[in-house]
């Protein structure tokens, strides 16, 4: 779609987004090269939907990091979140966050209360998505 950016920007490829859990997840990355499972997916919900990204950039920042990285199941891990192949795209908000990490990025966010992941998820659809 012509609204995605098609290159990762530096704050994202940094970690110098201000958001203290998707800056961990990036520096992990890079630094382990791993992420469990729901970084990964919270990582690229991110990407792809807060800030428009296409799937295509963030799957190859992947790869050039992850240890584990398959290029078929990052790609098809990516578009899955993305919602290429349906109409419900994978999406989280900062009570699932905190419930699978503990906590621990919330607590020492400066965002935390108004971050871009705050509110429901019909809350979220709607502004992410608009018809």
């Amino acid at each position: 779609s012509d609204d995605y950016a098609d290159e990762l920007p530096d704050d994202i490829r940094d970690g110098e987004t201000g958001l203290a859990c998707i800056d961990a997840f990036s520096r992990d990355l890079r630094e382990t090269g791993y992420l469990h499972n729901h970084a990964r997916m919270y990582t690229a919900a991110y990407v792809v939907h807060w800030r428009r990204i296409k799937w295509q950039a963030g799957a190859g920042w992947f790869l050039q990091h992850l240890l584990d990285g398959d290029p078929a199941s990052n790609n098809m891990s990516w578009q899955w979140v993305a919602s290429t192949f349906s109409h419900k795209p994978y999406m989280f908000n900062r009570e699932n966050l905190e419930t699978f990490t503990a906590g621990v990025y919330c607590k020492i966010c400066p965002l935390y209360g108004h971050c871009d992941f705050e509110g429901s998820y019909d809350h979220l659809k709607a502004r992410l998505f608009r018809d």
